[in-house]
């Protein structure tokens, strides 16, 4: 698979070839160990990559390094059970008792996906997957209703998960960090898909590691391995997934509770440049934004679940070229109704 230090984990999903690049060692296990997280290897089950065929060669996985031609993916963030009723109610931090409406949302959302044809290569949920905080009332019940709905999800369509801040907290620690692993899956690691290379960060270690600095560092560490790849330019193009963008507009802007601070994402928008990385997908704001920086797209995308703006709740199709990454945000209704426009299909035909 990628070539890195770390021993490759994971396995292709049937008939669509993804390949788990190298996540990261279990806390606490020896650098040699990095199966965790992966169904099937003796971890613990993992929602991401949901369905990973197993018995798959590792000449098939090895493939998924090479450029096969265009695909697309979707991209969603926050279906966030439980926003809705808090934000209705203006108690955002007791509130959430009740999220049938995301529920619903959330359902259409697999529904229109699930219609798709060709299907996408996978789904990627950019965080803050539930509203309940670690420790809170209802984060349980949450849960389990969010992995009922995404349990209908097409068997062929993997499901990526990246962890936002009230997945993990927005101070996280060691503790709930391995709530998240034991419930979804790894926190961090990367993936390969037709010879692009996909990295899906913990954004919290970058908004505040202040409680778990530790695991900053072994996550830093790690993104620094594979952001070498990258510039390596061992791949077609380098794209990465996180919850809390860079930037909501430009790289200069305010700090804000929606951004990362000035110095931190300046840092990190530098480093992905100079790695090649060629477009980053976020979601935490709620509404759909986002701007560039070098020739780094910063995509930011609005919510399955709660709408904070004017936005419709909805679902980002993302296409990948030779040459270029072109997306555009649909609202659930017409991905439901009309499905993919026809401009979009054409580029996938593209040599």
């Amino acid at each position: 698979m990628c070539t890195s230090s770390r021993t490759p984990v994971g396995a292709a999903p049937r008939g669509l070839g993804i390949a788990i690049a190298t996540a990261p060692p279990a806390r606490g296990a020896s650098r040699g160990s990095c199966e965790r997280g992966v169904p099937g290897l003796g971890v613990r089950q993992s929602w991401n990559f949901v369905g990973l065929d197993r018995g798959s060669r590792r000449e098939d996985k090895k493939k998924e390094r090479e450029w096969k031609g265009p695909f697309y993916f979707i991209q969603g963030a926050d279906p966030q059970f439980g926003l809705m009723k808090a934000w209705a109610t203006g108690d955002c931090d007791n509130g959430g008792d009740e999220w049938e409406q995301e529920i619903r949302l959330a359902e259409q959302a697999v529904q229109a996906i699930n219609k798709l044809n060709p299907k996408p290569k996978f789904f990627v949920l950019c965080g803050d997957l539930v509203h309940a905080m670690p420790g809170r009332p209802w984060r349980k019940e949450q849960t389990e209703d969010l992995q009922r709905v995404l349990r209908t999800v097409d068997s062929d369509i993997p499901l990526v998960l990246v962890s936002g801040n009230h997945d993990v907290g927005n101070v996280p620690t060691p503790e709930t960090i391995a709530e998240f692993q034991r419930t979804w899956g790894d926190d961090y690691f990367s993936f390969w898909v037709g010879g692009v290379l996909f990295l899906v960060l913990n954004s919290q270690f970058l908004y505040d590691a202040s409680r778990c600095p530790a695991l900053k560092q072994e996550h830093d560490h790690w993104l620094d391995q594979q952001l070498r790849i990258a510039g390596q330019r061992a791949c077609r193009h380098a794209v990465v997934f996180q919850h809390i963008p860079l930037f909501l507009q430009s790289i200069g802007e305010d700090d804000d509770y929606f951004n990362l601070t000035k110095s931190v994402r300046k840092e990190m928008a530098d480093k992905f440049v100079e790695a090649g990385v060629k477009a980053v997908f976020s979601g935490h704001y709620h509404r759909n934004a986002g701007g560039t920086y070098r020739n780094l797209d910063m995509v930011v995308s609005s919510a399955i679940g709660c709408q904070l703006g004017t936005d419709t709740h909805g679902l980002r199709v993302v296409v990948v070229t030779a040459e270029k990454i072109t997306h555009r945000y649909y609202s659930l209704d017409e991905l439901s109704e009309k499905g993919i426009e026809d401009d979009l299909m054409d580029l996938l035909k593209e040599n």
